[in-house]
Formats: structure tokens, C-alpha cells, sequence
């Protein structure tokens, strides 16, 4: 009974959340894997089930192909930038600079910002507009005789997502600074002085000692950017609209059921996308599961 008086007033404190994540996360998320499952492609018929059908025939549809292609772009040079450029910053300020706190401020201000806003802005940034027409950075590159870095920016049909990921950048960076300055500011400055004792160079302090301890906040930080960037709908939209030469999963999704009115489709692009996140997500619960049973 003592027990049971013990722990029955924190679940019930949690079982109002617990119900609501049931319903709202787990439930839907199995309703939609229902949903991707039948041939319901318009909003009046019931559908019936059909399996794994529409999963396979998505990949028949060109429009598909290219937005996963994108996504892949999008994913890899917003993760290694955000991953880089907050590395850089957090070494910078582990190094010791003046101001630090502002400038910890300055780079963790971006964050506070939506997607939707940073996405206005960095629309007039990127305008491909150029030489008399110019305005954003391409104006900046004409004022300064930088004529030759005047580009198309989204708009290029090869590399346009690869410029849509600098908004992203710009905005996570700062995020991934804190986490790695935390990192930093972790290791024991014993296990520094050691080595130094025994001869080693500051480079192989960090290469050595520095940087494998960095590695859980590496993967943290790798699963955040991951899974943003795999389902990013708003900064997409904000920039560039719903135009092909952008397409994303969300945003496909978006025209499918919304545009399309076809809810089988949507649905079985939204269970691609969960499929993509979950592949970033469940490595890392394991991960964290496994060492939190460490000793």
C-alpha cells in the first residue's frame, strides 16, 4: 500500500499527457499508415485496402523522384554546414574572445526566429535577380565590383537546393555553437594538462583527447539536424513557393492532399517521411538507451 501511495500520484499526474500522446502522436500516426494502405485518392470514397500498393507506384511518378533528390541535396549541406560552421564557432569561443557573451547572444539570436520569417527574408536575399535588376546579396556583389558571384541562387536547376540550405544554416548554426561550446567546456582540463605533461602538441590535444569526447554531442547534434532537414516544409515554402525546382517530400505532400485531393497519396508521403526521420531517431534512442544501462 505504501508503494502504491508512492508512485500512484505522479501517474496520474502524467496519464492526462500519456493519453494525449497516444491519441494525438501514436494514433494518428497509425491512422495515416491506414490511410497510405488504401486506394482512397479522392475525399467522398471510403477506399479499400491495398496494401504496400501506393508506396511502390509513388515511385512510378517523376515529380517524386525529383523531390527526394532534393531532400538528399537539401539534408547533406545543411547538416555538414550547420555541423562545420557551429564546430568553428564553439573552437572560436573555447579559444577565449572579448565579448564572448554578446556574441554568443548574436549567433543564438537566429534560432529564435521561425523558419517562415528567415525564409522572407532570405527570399529578398537570394533574389536572382542581376547587374541593373539586382537587389539582396547579388546588389551587395555589383556595389562591391564582385560581378562574378552574382548568381541564380534557388533558382539554378542544379545547385538551387544546395543555396536553399543557407538559410538553414544560418539559422541552426548558432544552436549547434551552444551545444558544441557545452561539449567543450566539458572536458576535464586535468586530462588537457596531462597531455600536455606527456609531451603533446595543443593540435594533438585536440585530436586526441578534444574531439572523441565531442563525439555524443556530434551525434545529438547530427539527429537534430537530420530530422529537421528531412521534413522541412516552411523555410521551402517561405523562399520559393510550391515551384518544382525546389520540391520536397512535405511540400509534395502538401499538394497532394491539398491541391490534389488525394489523401492516399499525401498519406503514403507522410509515412515516407516518418520512415526517413525514424531512420535518424531510432539509432539514437538505442544509442541512449544502451548507455544510460552502462555502469
Amino acid at each position: 500500500m505504501t508503494r502504491v501511495r508512492r508512485w500512484l500520484p505522479g501517474l496520474l499526474l502524467v496519464t492526462p499527457s500519456i493519453i494525449a500522446i497516444a491519441v494525438f502522436v501514436y494514433g494518428m500516426l497509425g491512422w495515416n499508415f491506414r490511410l497510405a494502405m488504401t486506394d482512397r485518392h479522392d475525399e467522398i470514397s471510403e477506399g479499400s485496402f491495398v496494401g504496400l500498393e501506393n508506396f511502390v507506384t509513388l515511385w512510378d511518378q517523376k515529380r517524386w523522384g525529383i523531390s527526394v533528390n532534393h531532400a538528399v541535396v537539401f539534408t547533406v549541406v545543411f547538416v555538414f554546414g550547420a555541423l562545420a560552421l557551429g564546430w568553428l564557432l564553439a573552437f572560436l569561443m573555447e579559444k577565449g574572445i572579448k565579448g564572448e557573451g554578446t556574441f554568443r547572444a548574436v549567433y543564438l539570436f537566429p534560432m529564435a526566429i521561425s523558419f517562415v520569417a528567415t525564409g522572407v527574408v532570405w527570399r529578398w536575399l537570394m533574389n536572382s535577380g542581376q547587374d541593373e535588376r539586382a537587389v539582396g546579396l547579388n546588389r551587395l556583389f555589383d556595389s562591391l565590383g564582385l560581378d562574378f558571384l552574382q548568381w541564380e541562387w534557388f533558382r539554378n536547376p542544379d545547385w538551387g537546393m544546395a543555396a536553399m540550405a543557407i538559410p538553414a544554416i544560418w539559422q541552426m548554426s548558432g544552436y549547434v555553437m551552444a551545444l558544441f561550446l557545452a561539449g567543450f567546456r566539458g572536458v576535464p582540463e586535468d586530462l588537457r594538462e596531462a597531455a600536455r605533461v606527456d609531451g603533446c602538441t595543443e593540435w594533438q590535444v585536440y585530436r586526441h583527447i578534444v574531439l572523441p569526447l565531442l563525439r555524443p554531442v556530434t551525434l545529438s547534434a547530427l539527429i537534430i539536424l537530420g530530422h529537421i532537414s528531412l521534413k522541412v516544409f516552411d523555410l521551402i515554402v517561405a523562399v520559393s513557393g510550391k515551384q518544382i525546382i525546389t520540391d520536397v517530400p512535405a511540400v509534395f505532400m502538401w499538394v497532394a492532399v491539398f491541391d490534389s485531393h488525394d489523401p492516399a497519396k499525401g498519406a503514403t508521403i507522410a509515412a515516407y517521411i516518418v520512415l526517413a526521420v525514424s531512420v535518424f531517431v531510432i539509432p539514437y534512442l538505442v544509442w541512449t538507451l544502451r548507455k544510460e544501462r552502462r555502469p
